[in-house]
């Protein structure tokens, strides 16, 4: 018995399909703020994308501080480094992350890792000699 993949579809499209359109018309099957981002934006959008595809041909590494562009399916595939604010992270664009930002994938904040209570902090501490 095969076991078939199920096509990704976006919208109903597929992603041969949404690659064809413009930045313009893939807005329209964005939800409502994405879309408005996406045609304010689609000049960046487009400059993004062909600067990038330059930096592929010579092997260049794609690294970008621009963590409002929205992800269009020309990017899908593209190996892409996100400035967090701090270092910059690597990201591998999929169809799951058409009509997101670029920022969602670089988070700027790290998880807290709490240690052991310093000399003072606790009761039992409080009145041990500091040296």
């Amino acid at each position: 018995m095969e076991i078939k993949k199920k096509e990704f579809t976006y919208r109903g499209m597929t992603i041969e399909e949404l690659k064809k359109l413009d930045v313009r018309e893939f807005a329209k099957y964005l939800r409502a703020r994405e879309k408005r981002t996406a045609l304010r934006q689609f000049q960046d959008i487009e400059k993004f994308i062909s600067r990038a595809k330059e930096k592929i041909s010579r092997d260049k590494k794609i690294k970008t501080h621009k963590r409002d562009l929205i992800v269009v399916p020309e990017m899908i595939g593209m190996k892409i480094q996100i400035y967090n604010g701090k270092s910059f992270i690597p990201v591998e664009i999929t169809e799951d992350m058409l009509g997101h930002k670029f920022g969602e994938f670089a988070p700027t904040r790290t998880k807290v890792k709490h240690g052991s209570a310093g000399v003072g902090a606790t009761r039992g501490t409080k009145h041990k000699a500091k040296k």
